[in-house]
């Protein structure tokens, strides 16, 4: 007579063969080599980070954040990213929708503008602004004649920040929007409904997944910028470093106690945009497989 299953324990699950065929050992050689590369590359340096700024103690750490220069270090890149994330997201907004609902002359080429700080170098757009914008270059003597200071003034690292931000919102509203189609607008306008209110009720809801994911991209990138800021910034201590530069500077005069407590600060911004992005993904496609806006 074949034995019965215990009732307290039900049989186990058969083990199924992976669908792509490859043997246990290889998968698991592959999910290993992947946490050891992310362990050497990405837990070791942060802990590093974490731990050299703490080298100290909590009273050398919190004096290096409280320090005069810090906090306007601190105080400007979130002014920056406050004015900058918003003006992008606008930007997206507008162009995304442009994009995917219109066809007219030029669409490729608007396409390829926004493309275009992901192709140059920051350091090169920096100096795309100098030219413009400082005393010796194409607008400068114009602006400073009208007492207008862009180059080593805050307007310069709010634009080049602006430059190197700019395809974050509209390249991931872009290709979501083209997917959903216009049917659901169309529907609207046919009963009635205005082109804003369209927007508000219907096409916004739609993407605003994809237009959070882009805006917290954006204002991470934003906050770390260090290529372009450095070029159109002139590092002047208390007046136009960020965060990233200032971290440059403690660094070059070999206070690393000070450098990395303010690394920190960045460290713990993209842990925290890590977090939000696995967040929003999660949240989006909760969305999508339940069917809800």
């Amino acid at each position: 007579m074949p034995a019965q299953p215990s009732p307290l324990r039900p049989p186990a699950a058969p083990v199924r063969p992976s669908p792509l065929g490859e043997p246990p050992l290889v998968r698991w050689a592959l999910i290993a080599g992947a946490l050891l590369f992310l362990g050497l590359f990405l837990v070791v340096p942060v802990a590093v980070v974490f731990a050299t700024a703490l080298s100290k103690g909590l009273a050398a750490y919190w004096g290096a954040i409280r320090d005069p220069e810090a906090l306007h270090a601190i105080g400007l890149t979130l002014k920056v990213a406050a004015i900058v994330v918003p003006l992008n997201a606008l930007f997206g907004l507008a162009a995304a929708w442009a994009i995917a609902r219109f066809d007219f002359r030029g669409k490729s080429l608007l396409i390829t503008l926004i493309d275009l700080p992901f192709a140059v170098s920051p350091v090169i757009s920096g100096l795309i602004f100098v030219l413009l914008f400082g005393s010796h270059g194409l607008l400068g003597p114009w602006l400073l004649s009208r007492g207008v200071k862009v180059i080593f003034a805050v307007p310069g690292i709010v634009l080049a920040t602006l430059f190197v931000t700019l395809p974050f919102v509209a390249r991931e509203l872009i290709p979501l929007m083209e997917s959903q189609g216009s049917e659901e607008e169309e529907a609207a306008a046919s009963l009635g409904a205005s082109g804003w209110q369209t927007f508000f009720r219907v096409t916004l809801p739609n993407v605003r997944w994809g237009l959070l994911y882009g805006v917290i991209l954006c204002n991470a990138r934003a906050m770390g910028e260090f290529g372009a800021v450095s070029v159109v910034s002139g590092h002047i201590r208390g007046a136009t470093n960020t965060l990233p530069l200032h971290v440059e500077i403690l660094y070059n005069e070999y206070n690393f106690t000070s450098a990395f407590a303010v690394a920190s600060l960045l460290t713990v911004l993209a842990l925290v945009t890590l977090v939000a992005k696995a967040l929003v993904e999660w949240r989006a496609q909760h969305h999508d497989l339940s069917g809800e806006r």
